[in-house]
């Protein structure tokens, strides 16, 4: 959902399916064949957007081959390589708000930054956002001008990991540095900064979360990103009012996730 400062938003609903190869029992470097995961993304509603397909092959090390991703447009019914789908980038239905490498907090090849830890310090930061992630919770509730409810968000004083990622010499991003900060007990990025090609602090980014105990894992329930110039921000993973939210006990296969089977896979 990308809201403006008067309060307008547009809501966006957006099936995801991942399977990791890396993370099933036994994987290993050498039988997974450089593939860390398989994405699929498929744009649900609104209309406009309905139907648009993103497949992505994310690669162990992008060094020895680089993410692969295809697209599936339904207006032209037809699978096409996309290169782009990467760095700064913008994403999916995103309205210019989050970059490819953004999602997830940060994904992707690293070889653009030069990668620093600062240190450790403590500071206030997003942490058990249960009452955010409660079906209880109507979207309208929680979606406001400017941010988020904050009487919905819970923050508390952690210990985090700070990591700086500056530009390197010759490299092109829209961001010139960032700094993370990753949480002590879970290593999850709770909070991003992110600068502009002056130095200047020009986006905010954090992740309210929870334990999903059934896996267990700590992990975000959301994810905001916040442009500081403009006012406006954009939430995903909002899933309050969904039947169907994350099922990690998903069944699937790697031919699932094939460029082949792409186009039937967009058509509803």
């Amino acid at each position: 959902m990308a809201p403006t400062a008067t309060g307008a938003y547009t809501p966006i609903r957006i099936e995801e399916e991942f399977l990791g190869l890396y993370y099933r029992k036994g994987a290993t470097t050498e039988n997974i064949n450089n593939i860390l995961l398989y994405f699929f993304q498929e744009v649900v509603s609104p209309a406009r957007l309905a139907g648009n397909v993103l497949l992505v092959h994310e690669t162990l090390n992008a060094s020895a081959q680089p993410r692969q991703a295809w697209i599936y447009n339904p207006g032209q019914r037809r699978v096409r390589r996309a290169p782009n789908v990467a760095y700064d980038n913008p994403g999916t239905a995103s309205d210019g708000l989050r970059t490819n490498d953004m999602t997830d907090m940060f994904n992707g090849a690293m070889d653009r930054f030069e990668w620093k830890l600062v240190g450790k310090k403590e500071i206030f930061v997003p942490y058990n956002s249960y009452k955010a992630h409660s079906n209880t919770v109507k979207v309208k509730d929680l979606v406001r001008p400017g941010h988020l409810n904050p009487d919905l968000l819970r923050y508390e004083l952690h210990r985090v990991w700070v990591v700086d990622a500056t530009l390197k010499k010759g490299m092109r991003h829209i961001n010139s540095r960032r700094t993370y900060y990753l949480d002590e007990d879970s290593y999850q990025i709770v909070a991003i900064d992110h600068y502009d090609g002056r130095g200047g602090l020009w986006r905010y980014s954090e992740a309210p979360s929870i334990n999903y105990y059934e896996v267990p894992t700590y992990w975000a329930t959301i994810e905001t990103h916040h442009d500081l110039q403009s006012g406006r921000y954009i939430s995903g993973l909002i899933d309050n009012e969904e039947k169907t939210t994350i099922d990690f006990g998903f069944r699937t296969a790697p031919e699932n996730f094939s460029p082949q089977s792409l186009r039937q896979r967009g058509i509803r």
